[in-house]
Order: C-alpha cells, then sequence, then structure tokens
C-alpha cells in the first residue's frame, strides 16, 4: 500500500452540510432583516394611507420609501456576497419555478423596485420632485411623468404596494421554513414570524425618522399590535417544538437550555419584544413623548432573531437525532 495515499469512504451524502454546517454567515440574516425591514415600511405606510386616506406628512415618512430602495439593495449585496458561485445568481431570472420560494423571492424582490419608486415619488412634494428631477439630469421628464401617473392611480398603487410588501416579508420566512432538514426552520409559523417582526422594525424605524405627534401615534399603535403578534407566534413556534417528535425536541432544546437560550430570550424576547412592548403601552397611555429607545431594541431584538434562527438551524439536522 503506498503510505501517501489515503482513501476515505463515508456515508454521508453531502459531508459539507450533514451533520453539522455553518455555510451561512452573516450575509443571510442581514439579508433577511433588511429585507423585512423595508417590507414593513412598504406594508405600515400603505396600510395607514389606505384606512386614513391622509398622506405621509412628515419629510421621514415621505421620503422612507425610497430610502427602502437602498435597505433592499444593502440585503441583496449582502446576499451576493454570500453566493459561492455569483455570476449564477442571473440563472434565477431565466425561469420561474412556482414551487420554488427562491424563485419567488427572485422576482418579487425585482417587483418591490418599481413598487416602491412609485409610492417614493407620489409621496414627495412638488419641491421634492423637483430636487429629484434636477438630480437625475435627463430623466427628469420621466421622473416628473411617472410622480403624475402614480399620483393619479395612488390607491391602486398603495394596494401593490402593501400586497408586494406582505410577499416579500412572508418570503423572508419562507426561505428558512421550507428547508425542513433543518428542524429549527422547520415551523409552519416561520413566515408569519418574519412578517410581524418585519412590520414591527419596519414601524420602529418610521419612528426614529422623527414623524408628526399624529403619525407617532399612529405608529406606536402598528409597532405595538405587530410585538404582541409577534410574541404569540414565538410561543406558538417554541410550543410546536416542545409538543412535536423527536426531530422538533431537537430544536426546541437549542432554545430551552441549549446555547443559544441566553440569546434567544434575553435579545429576542426580553430586550427586543417584551421591553419595548411595555414601552409602547406606557407612552400610548400617558400620553409621554416617544423615546428612541424602544424602537432602537425593536431593531435590535429583529436582527437577532434572524441570526439566532439561522444559527441555531445550521445545527440542528438529522445527524443530531438519537
Amino acid at each position: 500500500m503506498n503510505p501517501e495515499f489515503l482513501e476515505v469512504i463515508h456515508g454521508r451524502t453531502n459531508p459539507g452540510i450533514d451533520p453539522v454546517v455553518h455555510v451561512w454567515g452573516w450575509e443571510v440574516p442581514v439579508y433577511l432583516f433588511l429585507g423585512g425591514l423595508a417590507a414593513g415600511i412598504m406594508v405600515v405606510l400603505s396600510a395607514i394611507e389606505l384606512r386614513s386616506g391622509e398622506r405621509p406628512a412628515s419629510r421621514g415618512t415621505r421620503w422612507a420609501p425610497l430610502g427602502a430602495i437602498g435597505l433592499v439593495s444593502l440585503g441583496m449585496g449582502a446576499l451576493f456576497l454570500d453566493l459561492a458561485y455569483k455570476l449564477h445568481v442571473l440563472r434565477f431570472y431565466t425561469s420561474f419555478e412556482p414551487t420554488s420560494p427562491m424563485s419567488w423571492g427572485a422576482w418579487i424582490l425585482v417587483l418591490v423596485y418599481p413598487v416602491l419608486a412609485l409610492q417614493g415619488l407620489s409621496n414627495l412634494t412638488a419641491d421634492e420632485r423637483g430636487w429629484v428631477a434636477g438630480k437625475v439630469g435627463p430623466l427628469a421628464g420621466l421622473v416628473r411623468s411617472v410622480s403624475e401617473w402614480a399620483d393619479a392611480n395612488r390607491r391602486n398603487v398603495l394596494r401593490v404596494t402593501a400586497a408586494t410588501g406582505v410577499g416579500l416579508g412572508v418570503y423572508t420566512g419562507l426561505l428558512l421554513g421550507t428547508l425542513s432538514a433543518r428542524f429549527q426552520w422547520s415551523s409552519a409559523v416561520m413566515g408569519p414570524l418574519f412578517l410581524a417582526s418585519g412590520v414591527s422594525t419596519g414601524a420602529a424605524l418610521l419612528l426614529l425618522l422623527r414623524p408628526n405627534a399624529k403619525e407617532q401615534q399612529t405608529l406606536l399603535r402598528w409597532d405595538t399590535a405587530a410585538i404582541a403578534i409577534e410574541l404569540v407566534l414565538l410561543a406558538v413556534m417554541v410550543l410546536g417544538f416542545m409538543s412535536g417528535d423527536s426531530a422538533d425536541q431537537v430544536a426546541a432544546n437549542q432554545l430551552l437550555g441549549g446555547p443559544y437560550t441566553p440569546y434567544f430570550w434575553g435579545l429576542v424576547v426580553t430586550a427586543g419584544l417584551v421591553v419595548p412592548l411595555v414601552m409602547n403601552v406606557v407612552e400610548t397611555r400617558r400620553k409621554l413623548p416617544a423615546t428612541a429607545l424602544a424602537p432602537l431594541l425593536v431593531l435590535i431584538g429583529g436582527l437577532s432573531l434572524r441570526t439566532i434562527l439561522v444559527a441555531a438551524g445550521q445545527v440542528t439536522g438529522y445527524g443530531l437525532l438519537p
């Protein structure tokens, strides 16, 4: 036998994944967080205006949809860094696969850009539109025409924006939830959970953009409701793991005594949800001036939720079953 030759025989189909994998780093949680944040802005602003009939009044809420384009772009940039074969990203747009969440996500992300542009441009005042037109040079006429068309079809634009935001928010959860081989992600509530988290973080970011007093009270109510729903969905997820089979028990152990327990209950549940919820209720009932602390905690909790679930999912596979 040649001493320099070593043959390795294994029964795994992919030794890079099974039983333990750390393929996804910081890029994926950042992508999921920024995508959910943009989705939340789309849903909250559209739903508020559709219900009240009043357009965003403060500068921050008027410009938020255009800023959300930057958030989506940063998120897609982080995801692009994670790709091993970066030029293959174009293959997502050569077909549409109805049964593939990634295919849905790729096309939803393309739709997000024009939808946000329409909502954002029609939000602006005449002076602000003139400023934007002056910055784009030869495209100034197009900007004015698009703004006028979006104005004339405002409610339809808002309906499409809300629907696209819901699709984007749910997709960020389904991207994980459909990967049943990873027990931490295999939960039916993952899509609604990430949508609720996106709405709460989106409302929190809007609260940091100095809305007027009326907008602030409305955003506080949206943020409070979204946080409450998120807490319920987290409870459903954990209870589902606890009452499930051996695979679910492995997932439950990661959050109930395992290595991710202090981060999940400390950063996500307590600091990111319970504390902001109490602060929102107190501020609303006593009509106190809003502080930046609660929205910042919500944003930290939203990023922590995605970071912890992505990390925990990569160590909860069939290789850990007894």
